[in-house]
């Protein structure tokens, strides 16, 4: 391989290995009883596993299969965006800390799904754009992450811990969109400050 596509798959490997893991996770997960895995706030200390495994449960096929498209999208997203193999390894470390924010709302009995992790995806590729890139990257960069922040706001992830709507066939969690961006920025912040340094 030559040229750009040869640049592409070495920077992107990583990411790609993680989108591989939610993904696969999500595919296994969905042969298994959802209380095995989901976020349960009581059995945090307990079974602090559940902060990585939440992410595989989904409660109905269509949670599921929407989850799946998004994940894909966000990979392809990170790999045309380039991003450096520490931004992977920030990926992973949000991933957990984005449930372990949703002890802010103990009434949230259980959690499942991609979504939160998605957005710090998102928000760890935006970050990359905006600090290590120029010219068109860069506007892009900025665009999505205005509209993350815009997407994020409107939830209002403060209020009601599930929002139900006739657009979905499960209440979602928006507190999990929040955690998953504010952790996404945390971690690819401290990424790129790290490899600054180095």
């Amino acid at each position: 391989m030559t040229g750009a596509g040869a640049r592409l798959v070495p920077a992107a490997r990583g990411w790609w290995l993680v989108t591989a893991a939610l993904l696969l996770g999500a595919l296994l997960m969905s042969l298994l009883p959802a209380t095995l895995a989901d976020w349960q706030p009581e059995l945090a200390l307990v079974q602090p596993w559940r902060a990585i495994s939440a992410v595989w449960v989904h409660w109905s096929d269509r949670h599921l299969f929407t989850n799946l498209l998004a994940t894909v999208v966000v990979g392809a997203f990170g790999a045309a965006a380039r991003v450096p193999p520490a931004l992977a390894w920030a990926w992973l470390v949000a991933w957990p800390l984005t449930h372990l924010g949703l002890v802010l709302k103990p009434d949230l009995l259980h959690y499942g799904g991609l979504s939160g992790v998605l957005h710090a995806g998102v928000a760890i590729v935006c970050l990359h754009l905006l600090v290590s890139t120029q010219g068109a990257r860069r506007w892009i960069g900025a665009g999505v992450a205005l509209g993350l922040l815009a997407k994020v706001v409107s939830e209002k992830p403060w209020g009601d811990t599930l929002q139900v709507s006739a657009d979905w066939d499960i209440a979602v969690a928006p507190l999990a969109h929040a955690t998953g961006t504010l952790a996404g920025v945390l971690c690819a912040g401290f990424a790129l400050l790290l490899a600054r340094v180095r």
